[in-house]
């Protein structure tokens, strides 16, 4: 079958990041993560890992860039880390927020705190 008889479903299922390749299956179950993380906006702020968030920011942040560089490009892939980026960028700002509205810390100390830095 030629690619330009071919339907869209058909291609898609032959695609070098279509559901019969690994390029396909890992951005699908990392939705979860972004669905995790969307689920904890609802958790009281002190109770959010903000060094968590960090490293699922950069993770993210990193992962989106490269998933548009390699070859093929998986926009499945871009998409899921973009969104988790996202997420934890909001969460980070929740934490943010709370602690210099609330915990009246100045943003250096705010900072300290997010990147896991102990005050002695």
């Amino acid at each position: 079958m030629s690619a330009a008889g071919s339907s869209a479903f058909a291609r898609f299922m032959a695609s070098e990041t279509g559901p019969r390749t690994v390029h396909f299956w890992a951005p699908v179950m990392k939705w979860a993560l972004v669905f995790a993380g969307a689920n904890e906006m609802t958790r009281p702020v002190d109770k959010v890992s903000p060094t968590q968030q960090l490293s699922l920011f950069a993770t993210g942040a990193i992962w989106t860039r490269w998933s548009l560089i390699i070859k093929p490009k998986n926009y499945l892939l871009a998409s899921v880390n973009f969104f988790l980026g996202a997420v934890s960028l909001v969460q980070l700002t929740r934490i943010t927020n709370w602690r210099i509205r609330e915990l009246n810390e100045s943003p250096k100390e705010c900072a300290k705190y997010i990147i896991g830095i102990k005050n002695k």
